[in-house]
């Protein structure tokens, strides 16, 4: 066996900084010895956690984390997402990659340091459909303060309440004392609502 084999075979934790091209690792053995550091490429990084023994990897739950945890964990490894607020206070040096990767791997080792859970393809899906229907939301909202805000421009005062909106707009356009202008624009404004509203349906039907 050689130096390099031996040295992967010892490792006991590994920490690793993310982001779309580089991969910073920082291992350690069982007597806590640094005996990894290394950058590498995305394709690289894969190749190098195929070929290793299986082992607990360290990662800041941000950007893509739960995918390549996933990935790792498909090769037989332990991996434990963090919050970066809380590997935050073991960065010891300038923060940079090589810094980074090595507070992970120390974090990753206390005791009462609190792992994210990994989340499936399908809890992710999920997480996509409630954010998707948030920002439709908000903007179905933002849309309906501003038709509020500009009907008490002209003296017209619309019930609290988003059920009322569609009701108050039919109002608004049969109100003949508005000038041709702003009756086109309210109009504009009523197409773009029942557009969003006919947007969330399905997203209120899948939740």
């Amino acid at each position: 066996m050689s130096v390099k084999e031996t040295i992967m075979r010892q490792l006991v934790r590994i920490g690793m900084d993310t982001s779309k091209k580089v991969f910073q690792l920082h291992g350690v053995d069982a007597e806590e010895r640094v005996a990894l550091s290394r950058k590498l490429s995305r394709h690289q990084m894969i190749r190098f956690f195929e070929k290793l023994p299986p082992t607990v990897i360290g990662i800041e739950a941000c950007g893509a984390s739960h995918h390549w945890a996933r990935t790792l964990g498909a090769l037989g490894h332990e991996v434990r997402l963090m919050a970066p607020q809380l590997v935050k206070p073991y960065v010891r040096r300038s923060k940079n990659d090589a810094a980074d990767a090595e507070a992970l791997c120390e974090a990753m080792s206390r005791p009462t340091m609190r792992f994210v859970p990994v989340k499936t393809v399908k809890q992710q899906a999920a997480l996509m459909l409630v954010g998707m229907r948030e920002r439709l939301i908000g903007r179905r909202t933002q849309l309906a303060n501003s038709i509020r805000g500009y009907a008490a421009e002209f003296g017209l005062t619309a019930p609290a309440g988003l059920s009322r909106v569609e009701p108050f707009l039919q109002q608004i356009a049969s109100e003949e004392t508005l000038p041709p202008l702003a009756r086109d624009l309210f109009a504009q404004m009523a197409e773009e609502y029942e557009a969003l509203m006919k947007r969330n349906r399905p997203f209120e039907a899948a939740l």
